[in-house]
């Protein structure tokens, strides 16, 4: 039987270790709050680890470490105390958004220490435990194939919803670009549905179209069906604050355009409207209201605050 060490148990990577259980895999979890791991432990009767020492003496060599951390500075400082722990022929795998150029130097530098490598851009949100994740991976084919009861535990199905993309770095790439898609979908249904609730007259009843849409529309999709459900709860969103974070995919995505000489534009203006929605054209908007009046003469409307 396959065991994997996973480290991270944020709200994916919890789902992830129960997903793996119920796939036959023995999972051995550590979190820096160990009270967490313990309540899944109770739970899903994965293996408990106090630390990365207690982790990897767990596990018998050749060793699967499954890392499920927030990319870019905790995921460096863990590999950093990982590395030194692990023999030669282990595996590390990186199911976090990192940036790709950074899963392509990870790869380089652990190959380099006898380790294998594999980045693994991972989609399924709150609904991969149920439904299976989607898996974008890269890296050497033996290490793939070292992962796939893992591999198939996850997936929404042995034979489908998991891809070996290429080289290290790969899934990951494909990974981000899988994210900036899904910014200018985001944005898209956005857009269509403020402009049917903003024509008052017609009292649309939004949630009703979107479930319309969501049976033989050709702009039918998972983001849809999600839409309709909260519309169907609530058309006003009174209660939410209009502020949508970024998580650093679309950016990635956008310079990659440039880098590319590729033109993204329904991805990179879905990323900016991201920033303008947290308050980063504020500046900007006062410097146009100050323009307009001007050259021309027009009010200026107090601020508020």
């Amino acid at each position: 039987m396959m065991k994997v060490g996973l480290i991270g148990l944020g709200r994916m990577g919890a789902n992830m270790a129960r997903r793996l259980r119920r796939g036959g895999i023995e999972v051995v979890a550590f979190n820096r709050n160990v009270e967490v791991t313990r309540s899944l432990a109770a739970e899903s009767g994965v293996a408990v680890a106090t630390g990365l020492v207690d982790l990897i003496a767990q596990l018998s060599a050749p060793r699967v470490v499954w890392l499920m951390l927030p990319a870019g500075e905790v995921t460096e400082q863990h590999l950093d105390q990982l590395a030194p722990l692990l023999d030669r022929g282990d595996l590390v795998v990186d199911g976090a958004n990192s940036y790709y150029k950074d899963s392509m130097r990870r790869a380089a530098a652990l190959a380099a220490k006898g380790l294998q490598f594999v980045d693994a851009g991972v989609s399924g949100g709150v609904w991969g435990l149920d439904n299976g994740y989607a898996l974008m991976l890269g890296g050497e084919a033996a290490a793939i194939e070292r992962l796939r009861p893992a591999i198939h535990a996850l997936a929404p199905a042995p034979a489908a919803g998991w891809l070996h993309c290429g080289p290290a770095g790969s899934g990951h790439f494909v990974k981000m670009i899988h994210n900036g898609i899904e910014y200018g979908m985001m944005q898209a249904y956005a857009e269509g549905f403020a402009l049917m609730q903003a024509r008052a007259d017609f009292d649309l009843d939004l949630a009703a179209i979107a479930e319309t849409w969501r049976h033989g529309s050709v702009v039918r999709s998972w983001l849809l069906d999600l839409t309709a459900g909260f519309l169907k709860r609530d058309q006003k969103l009174a209660d939410i604050a209009p502020f949508v974070a970024d998580s650093g995919e679309g950016r990635w995505t956008a310079i990659e355009g440039v880098e590319l000489g590729v033109p993204t534009p329904v991805m990179s203006l879905a990323l900016m409207m991201r920033f303008a929605s947290q308050g980063r054209d504020d500046f900007g908007d006062k410097l146009l209201a100050m323009m307009r009046q001007g050259f021309g003469g027009h009010a200026i409307k107090p601020d508020a605050g």
